[in-house]
């Protein structure tokens, strides 16, 4: 038999079965791997705007049932006790809420601007409602403050 030259019955040299050839590493080249990152990063950079959008998304979201709940109990307060509640932690020591939520604008419980109850006479007799302390822009093109 002749060197380099196949019988029919005998299996193909293990380059053709998907073997690297005798001496060869088998790795990826410089350049394949270059452009797996390219391509990589070419992902990366056309979702982190849609990823930055649900991010705000979710804390609008989030933001909403924070201050329904707020005013819920701000009028479960009211219908109680006859009275608004002079601050935040008089809901929650009288265990209407468990803590003051943080506003998840904000990242703070120590930025929520408080709307007073005015009466006739002009004084301030508690609080009436709730709004968030920031003055970023929504989505939607509101700010957070007027919400």
């Amino acid at each position: 038999m002749t060197p380099g030259r196949r019988t029919l019955g005998s299996p193909p040299p293990a380059r053709l079965r998907g073997y690297p050839a005798p001496g060869s590493s088998g790795g990826f080249t410089l350049i394949e791997l270059l452009i797996v990152i390219s391509i990589i990063g070419i992902l990366v950079t056309l979702a982190q705007p849609y990823y930055q959008r649900a991010v705000t998304a979710a804390k609008e979201a989030t933001l909403k049932e924070d201050l329904f709940i707020l005013r819920d109990v701000i009028d479960q307060y009211y219908a109680d006790n006859g009275k608004y509640p002079q601050g935040l932690n008089d809901l929650v020591d009288k265990k209407y809420i468990r803590r003051i939520p943080k506003d998840p604008v904000t990242g703070s419980d120590e930025t929520w601007a408080l709307v007073f109850f005015t009466d006739e006479q002009g004084q301030q007799n508690g609080i009436f409602d709730v709004r968030s302390g920031s003055e970023t822009i929504a989505l939607d093109g509101t700010r957070y403050s007027d919400w």
